[in-house]
């Protein structure tokens, strides 16, 4: 299959997972425990998933395809999981611009290392200078939209969630070159367990475990019955919304590279996320868009045709 026929898919998934931090937010907020909120989160996509895995439930792994499986393809959604808690905890904090923003930048320059080197058993592609060139292009269209982010919450157009959230940016960074370890990881767990929706499944289940063990060592707060009366009725639903970029990896990746398929992701993310903040959907604070976010958007996009074609 023609790599770019997947690309409208792609862009889609990447729009959604910005869409899916915004709302994660909202549920952090409602559930007031961080914990608890990711762990219904997660619980809905493994729900959704195992269901279609029961409809769909052919074709299945066999023995000799599992014991292929490499020992870290099960832990792809656990690192991918990083940036989702991030998004419930910080995207209020930082403003969905730069919050994806940061994320993104750690994302593609990981993404592309991975496609260089032949990381995590992708096809070693070499170094290849417009590729890098595009990803450069991209981390200075994060910085300027960032830097725009931090300028309006200064002039009193944010509501705290700009540049002043600077030491929370090294987590974001480190959870943004985890979200492209994952996408690779869980490619290479669905070339073993044959089955989609039973990889999906799989990948998200043991991050289900996680959240509730930290759930039960740290039980407190609780949301109260006015709290869960404020809960918006598609807050839950951002762990799904989110998983769509998730399941496009177990399908994707192998066919479009790393490189090309974290790139328009993360295009289609942090352009959305640009409208999320502009416009206020999902409850964020307004930050309007003014020529700096508009330019460093412009050159994301040309960082990633760039990435794409060569």
């Amino acid at each position: 299959m023609n790599p770019i026929l997947l690309y409208p898919f792609i862009l889609v998934a990447g729009a959604l997972q910005a869409a899916g931090n915004s709302m994660n937010a909202r549920l952090r907020v409602a559930m007031v425990n961080p914990w608890l909120a990711a762990a219904v989160s997660f619980s809905l996509i493994v729900f959704v998933f195992a269901t279609l895995f029961l409809v769909m439930p052919t074709p299945l792994p066999t023995l000799e395809s599992l014991a292929r499986m490499p020992w870290y393809a099960p832990l792809g959604g656990i690192a991918g999981a990083v940036a989702v808690f991030g998004g419930l905890a910080l995207v209020d904090k930082v403003g969905a611009g730069p919050f994806n923003g940061l994320l993104i930048t750690a994302n593609i320059l990981t993404s592309l290392a991975i496609d260089s080197v032949g990381l995590f058993g992708m096809q070693a592609g070499g170094f290849k200078a417009l590729p890098w060139l595009g990803g450069l292009l991209m981390v200075g269209g994060i910085v300027l939209i960032a830097r725009a982010s931090g300028d309006s919450n200064k002039d009193g157009g944010g509501e705290g969630h700009g540049i002043s959230a600077g030491l929370l940016y090294p987590f974001v960074l480190g959870a943004g070159a985890l979200q492209a370890l994952g996408v690779v990881m869980n490619a290479q767990l669905r070339g073993a367990v044959v089955n989609p929706w039973l990889a999906a499944a799989i990948s998200f289940l043991p991050i289900v475990f996680v959240f509730l063990a930290m759930l039960a060592i740290r039980p407190t707060p609780l949301p109260t019955r006015k709290d869960l009366e404020g809960l918006p009725w598609w807050a839950p639903l951002g762990g799904i919304a989110g998983a769509v970029a998730v399941f496009g990896g177990l399908l994707f990746v192998d066919t479009v590279g790393a490189g090309a398929f974290n790139g328009l992701l993360i295009t289609a993310n942090l352009l959305t996320s640009i409208a999320i903040d502009h416009f206020g959907w999902f409850g964020m604070p307004v930050c309007r868009a003014g020529r700096a976010r508009f330019a460093g958007a412009a050159l994301m996009a040309g960082g990633i045709l760039l990435i794409a074609v060569f």
